[in-house]
């Protein structure tokens, strides 16, 4: 596993917040973020009314009333609270959408040798987008049974689980975009440690509320980097 070499990714993510272009991205980013997770909580209020009724009282969440609750402050406290679990398929959703962008401006700084690469057609994108948040959102169902049967172990069969399938993610879409889809498997499978590892380092500030809204563009600039430094091995 290459720790140096996760590290030294996450961290020129870092040290280009500062440049412009990239900065419009991560604003950007945020602003989708926000909008996402606000639709993704307002399905979950929709389905706590339509499985239990118009008054229900839901623990942590309280009386449920659809588009009261939704519209109230004391739901968005709730809402950041939940953005823990929600983010996990926001973020899927936004490293598909940026990372074209993300990708380009961090190989613009940091890679200026390399030639340009046709960009990803928007079917193919929406198809890839779809089939990695339709397999989050069933993995993180399921692995609610294991929350209930090994609470003590949760946050980290959490980290675990969607470092897996976020790192694999972000990896995938990061070297296709250079190797093609068959040559970004293959390198998948021959540094799988250090993605998953990679991974658990994107999904660990997932768990943070509001710290996660940055996290997708900056784990989509982590593993442009990341893609870039083992191939190159």
């Amino acid at each position: 596993m290459a720790v140096g070499v996760i590290l030294s990714s996450f961290f020129a993510a870092l040290g280009q917040l500062g440049d412009p272009r990239f900065r419009r991205v991560l604003l950007l980013g945020i602003g989708l973020t926000i909008a996402l997770l606000f639709g993704a909580y307002a399905a979950f209020l929709g389905f706590l009314q339509w499985a239990v009724g118009e008054e229900a009282t839901i623990p942590l969440v309280g009386e449920v009333t659809w588009l009261k609750d939704l519209l109230t402050w004391s739901s968005i406290g709730v809402m950041i609270l939940l953005s823990v679990f929600l983010m996990v398929p926001v973020a899927s959703a936004i490293t598909s959408m940026f990372l074209e962008d993300v990708a380009e401006a961090v190989e613009d700084r940091h890679y200026p040798h390399l030639p340009p690469v046709e960009h990803t057609p928007l079917t193919e994108a929406i198809r890839d987008t779809l089939a990695f948040l339709g397999v989050i959102i069933v993995a993180n169902l399921m692995a609610l049974v294991l929350y209930a049967f090994f609470p003590p172990f949760a946050v980290f069969i959490f980290w675990g689980m969607n470092g897996f399938l976020l790192g694999r993610e972000y990896f995938t879409l990061a070297a296709m975009r250079r190797v093609g889809r068959e040559g970004a498997i293959l390198l998948r499978r021959k540094h799988m440690g250090t993605i998953w590892a990679a991974g658990i380092l994107m999904a660990m500030p997932l768990s943070l509320p509001l710290v996660n809204l940055v996290i997708p563009i900056i784990g989509a600039a982590t593993f442009t980097h990341l893609f870039h430094k083992l191939d190159a091995r």
